[in-house]
């Protein structure tokens, strides 16, 4: 379940509980009137289930509540109550298999974004990657996984591709386009000084065995990034948020990434264009299955939302039937 929040204007408060009391899906209704200063008006607020959340938001912004107001959606953790449950019951759907769009765009718009902390993260990743590598250590590998931050920018991508948003999708293109050469060129500045300080030698990648996976490109290649695209857009997509530590651990981009750098420190130039083809293809595998999840997903809740509305105004069209 959801809480909803809406400060609006006095004039819209109307609007907003005639569209909240139609949904089946809706119940702690509250009308706080004239305590909201900007905009001055009244406060509404609700718990909402996950099912019929997305419609309610498309439902209101369609009333242009969005644009004179303000629309607010919070998990809530722990809810006691019986009116919520059958509410929940209710709804049509399960909970776990809504997409909530506009939470979706939020998500990946923040996760997706070039600062400081993103280029950190990803450098760390890279260097973790690196370290793997020499050591030929698949462990470390793993910690280059999970600490790496670009499935956001890969998932608002196909979040871009199929809500047609550009500034998104230039804002995405931007994290991985500045972003790994970054940590690419930063890997390499260190790896160049391990290697004059002896840490590094031209050998290093000859008895690879463990990792060698990362830079070996293959059928395989494109199976594991299409598996892992479609896992993270339904963990993203749902409220199984933790299944995206285990695409953090499939996937082998940064560790592709990683890789490359060493190879060419060491002057392995055949293995680091090896290990670039494997992150390209990853990339593109990556974006390729969320996207293609992504439609299917909202298409599939699209149409059982819109079924849902067909059923119910066939039951209000019978004003003679009892409830």
């Amino acid at each position: 379940m959801l809480q909803l929040r809406v400060a609006c204007e006095s004039s819209d408060s109307r609007q907003v509980l005639a569209v909240l009391e139609s949904e089946p899906g809706v119940a702690h209704l509250a009308l706080a009137e004239g305590v909201s200063r900007q905009p001055a008006g009244d406060v509404v607020e609700a718990v909402v289930a996950r099912e019929v959340a997305e419609d309610v938001l498309r439902r209101l912004a369609e009333r242009g509540i969005d644009h004179r107001g303000q629309i607010s959606l919070q998990p809530i953790e722990a809810l006691l109550s019986d009116s919520a449950e059958a509410a929940e019951r209710a709804a049509p759907g399960e909970g776990a298999d809504a997409v909530i769009w506009e939470e979706l765009v939020s998500t990946t718009g923040e996760e997706s974004r070039l600062n400081a902390v993103f280029l950190a993260f990803l450098t760390i990743a890279c260097l973790l990657a690196a370290v793997g590598v020499i050591v030929d250590s698949p462990v470390t590998i793993v910690g280059a996984m999970v600490v790496s931050p670009d499935f956001g920018p890969l998932a608002a991508l196909a979040v871009a591709i199929v809500g047609r948003r550009r500034e998104l999708a230039v804002r995405a293109g931007k994290a991985l386009g500045i972003g790994f050469p970054f940590a690419m060129l930063s890997t390499a500045a260190l790896a160049f000084l391990a290697r004059l300080g002896g840490l590094v030698e031209p050998g290093t990648l000859a008895g690879l065995e463990l990792v060698s996976f990362i830079y070996r490109v293959g059928p395989f290649s494109i199976i594991t990034a299409l598996l892992a695209g479609a896992a993270g857009m339904i963990a993203l997509t749902s409220e199984k948020s933790g299944a995206l530590i285990g695409v953090f651990i499939s996937v082998t981009t940064v560790p592709a990434a990683g890789f490359a750098v060493v190879a060419a420190v060491v002057g392995d130039w055949t293995q680091s264009g090896e290990a670039v083809l494997q992150l390209l293809i990853n990339l593109a595998g990556l974006t390729a299955a969320a996207t293609l999840t992504l439609l299917l997903r909202r298409g599939h809740v699209g149409s059982d939302a819109g079924r849902a509305r067909a059923r119910g105004g066939a039951r209000r069209a019978r004003p003679g039937e009892s409830a």
